[in-house]
């Protein structure tokens, strides 16, 4: 087990905490800017990362010669083949990878971090133009793969995750060899009006004032009746980690996620409009990718997120090579909804026939319908994604 990588402050102060994550003791320079809240999120994310804790490389990476840090895990990067890095969606953290770490080793190197301005990573204050704030986001993967030396890899990412792995492809498609999007968000563009009934104006109302407050202040304002607050409302999520973590452990780790500076939420606030669509949709830029990437859907049937779009990209990537899967009673967390399945998408056997040459008219699914799902996302999906 590393010793943490000393890195500059996210609020830019001289100093930051150093961790020896192989211990439950937390080094004393904790900033004070984090109100004390970060060696709760670190025990957090040790817990909920138990059963592979020994196996872990874990560090914070510089970025931008020190400026701010990434949080990082590692496995097997002893392995020669191509490494998979994992990009987590909105809210969560390296930790919401648990039951996938172990496989993904198992067959490959495998680099998770948290997403800058979530977790344990550096939380600056973002640009509130949609475009530049998803600039920052892109540029910060950027800067973080230069200082872990890759040069090529896979690229997974899970709702934003998916939508920043996507712009990170099309702004540095020579470093990706496949992409691999777990019911992205962002990627729609937002129903015309026009084409349906107009929301009654208590709901349009209502909708307004709750894009006037960031995604999770209503958690920091619950204190320390956060967790059981998580446990009441994400239920469902705390339960699908069940078999092998208990819900205290899965709510209390959400929480301290989100307990801290608000950064990357508030991002992501500015880059969505209306009822949770992208200010700009992926689907408008996707051709932009090289045709020679590899590009992978997984949707859960039952996901707030339509599928149908995987099917729209399809369409206008032509004969490049899109495989669309619909995972039957899956939610929008398809990576623990469908474990076994999601885990087998990093295996050599599924990544390496494109690089056979198969041809692009591939879709599995094991749908209990035939025609692919378009949906409205509920206001509780919003908050942890």
């Amino acid at each position: 087990m590393k010793e943490g990588v000393e890195a500059s402050d996210p609020h830019r102060l001289s100093s930051s905490p150093v961790v020896d994550l192989s211990t439950d003791e937390v080094a004393p320079r904790i900033p004070a800017t984090s109100s004390c809240r970060l060696p709760a999120l670190i025990r957090a994310e040790k817990k909920i990362l138990s059963h592979v804790w020994s196996a872990l490389e874990s560090i914070y990476v510089p970025i931008y010669n020190g400026k701010w840090k990434l949080r990082t895990v590692s496995m097997n990067k002893q392995s020669e083949e191509t490494p998979v890095v994992l990009v987590h969606g909105m809210g969560a953290g390296v930790g919401f990878w648990a039951l996938n770490l172990r496989a993904f080793a198992s067959v490959r190197p495998v680099h998770a971090f948290d997403v800058l301005g979530f977790g344990q990573s550096s939380r600056p204050d973002f640009p509130t133009d949609a475009s530049l704030a998803e600039n920052e986001f892109v540029e910060s993967i950027e800067e973080w793969r230069k200082s872990m030396d890759l040069d090529k890899f896979i690229l997974l990412g899970h709702s934003l995750g998916g939508f920043l792995a996507a712009s990170y492809t099309i702004k540095y498609p020579e470093r990706v060899k496949h992409l691999i999007l777990a019911d992205p968000w962002g990627f729609p563009n937002p129903p015309d009006i026009a084409d349906g009934p107009r929301l009654p104006l208590f709901i349009r109302g209502i909708i307004k004032v709750l894009q006037s407050f960031n995604p999770f202040s209503f958690l920091r304002a619950a204190g320390p009746f956060g967790p059981r607050l998580v446990r009441k409302l994400r239920s469902d999520l705390t339960q699908k980690f069940s078999h092998m973590l208990d819900e205290h452990t899965v709510s209390d780790y959400i929480y301290q996620c989100n307990a801290q500076k608000p950064s990357g939420e508030v991002a992501f606030k500015n880059m969505y409009q209306g009822l949770g669509y992208a200010k700009h949709p992926m689907v408008n830029r996707i051709t932009d990718i090289p045709p020679s990437i590899p590009m992978t859907f997984v949707h859960g049937e039952e996901s707030w997120i339509g599928s149908d779009v995987a099917f729209q990209v399809k369409d206008l990537r032509g004969e490049s090579l899109v495989d669309i899967q619909l995972y039957e009673g899956a939610s929008h967390h398809v990576y623990a909804d469908n474990t076994e399945e999601f885990n087998r998408l990093v295996d050599p056997s599924y990544i390496d026939q494109y690089d056979h040459g198969n041809d692009g008219d591939r879709s599995h699914s094991v749908p209990s319908r035939t025609e692919p799902k378009s949906g409205i996302p509920a206001v509780e999906d919003l908050q942890v994604n």
